[in-house]
């Protein structure tokens, strides 16, 4: 099985992130299904991180498609993102939740309590840090496509009160409806 191209990548954040629910992201020894993602479109989503142009900790979002964007959140927990769009497009898709399909042993050492339902957790799985930032998404990490269809729902993205009302009550955050590793389910529909 080969990972996903690039030009999968390229194309709205919204309907790669879609795609992405149920797809495999493989990391440093652990492969986890996609369980929950948002969507950070670009020009006008108040709460995309490139909403006031290239910085060199975002510079990884203006492109090419296809890449990893891994940041630091409050000082603590990292943050994978997909790269969408054409370059120069500066969006993304933040990958929120997985499910473990491979490499067990080693997800229960890096999440003893056995939950990958938040970004911080997700990455902490994958053992990613921002070192991972700009490198293509079919290395060192590897994304490929998903094997079955799931059920969406979908509700407002979380933790963005600095963006527009409208663009706080978007429904840009996608999950697959039956996983246990879902976080925030109460606004998902």
């Amino acid at each position: 099985m080969n990972p996903l191209a690039p030009s999968f990548y390229d194309r709205d954040a919204l309907d790669v992130a879609r795609d992405l629910v149920g797809a495999l992201v493989c990391a440093n020894g652990v492969t986890l299904r996609i369980t929950e993602v948002e969507a950070y479109r670009f020009p006008g989503d108040t709460a995309n991180h490139a909403r006031m142009g290239r910085t060199p900790r975002n510079a990884p979002m203006w492109g090419p498609p296809g890449h990893a964007y891994v940041y630091l959140c409050y000082g603590m927990h990292h943050m994978l993102n997909f790269v969408t769009g054409p370059e120069g497009h500066a969006a993304a898709v933040l990958i929120r939740g997985g499910e473990p399909v491979d490499g067990h042993d080693v997800f229960r050492v890096r999440r003893a309590d056995g939950r990958c339902d938040g970004p911080g957790k997700l990455a902490g799985a994958l053992a990613l840090t921002t070192a991972s930032s700009g490198t293509p998404l079919t290395g060192e990490i590897a994304v490929f496509a998903r094997r079955h269809e799931p059920t969406l729902v979908s509700g407002p993205r979380i933790g963005i009160d600095y963006a527009s009302e409208a663009d706080q009550l978007a429904p840009w955050r996608l999950a697959d409806a039956v996983s246990g590793q879902v976080g925030s389910r109460k606004r998902l529909r």
